[in-house]
């Protein structure tokens, strides 16, 4: 798990191929201006999912992990916390994998907790469950997802 500034996203863009390619869309788009909604741009490797997301108390938001596609998640508008557990430690799953939607729920909580500020990020590998959402309100974000 990473958490940083979108200022040094160039230190971690020898991390995977399409990191670059991420990163430069990220930073180079006005959120502002633009609609909800997934962004294709790599095909199935490499989309963007742009949302207005419902903040949840720690009790509510579920523990998640994925196994086809790195997560990173970054914060717009305002600040965003979200639960850690290393995958190797999360013991109780809602419900089967589900490899369509690439995602495992679970009962577990976060052993520890990071608050995502607007222009920072977070990446999660498929060793990393993270538990996202833990806000109040409404806020946007954006969740560029990196096929392994």
């Amino acid at each position: 798990m990473v958490l940083d500034s979108l200022q040094n996203s160039a230190k971690y863009e020898s991390l995977h191929p399409a990191f670059k390619q991420a990163f430069d869309f990220v930073k180079n788009t006005d959120w502002s201006k633009m609609e909800t909604g997934k962004i294709m741009l790599n095909g199935k490797d490499l989309f963007v999912n742009y949302t207005s997301a419902t903040g949840k108390t720690a009790d509510v938001a579920k523990m998640e992990t994925h196994k086809d596609y790195i997560d990173i998640q970054i914060a717009l508008e305002k600040a965003e916390t979200m639960g850690y557990t290393p995958t190797c430690d999360l013991k109780e799953p809602r419900e089967p994998y589900n490899a369509e939607k690439d995602i495992t729920f679970y009962f577990d909580k976060a052993q520890n907790y990071i608050t995502v500020q607007p222009g920072q990020f977070c990446i999660f590998w498929p060793e990393d469950g993270h538990q996202p959402c833990i806000a109040e309100g409404e806020f946007r974000k954006i969740i560029v997802k990196v096929k392994l």
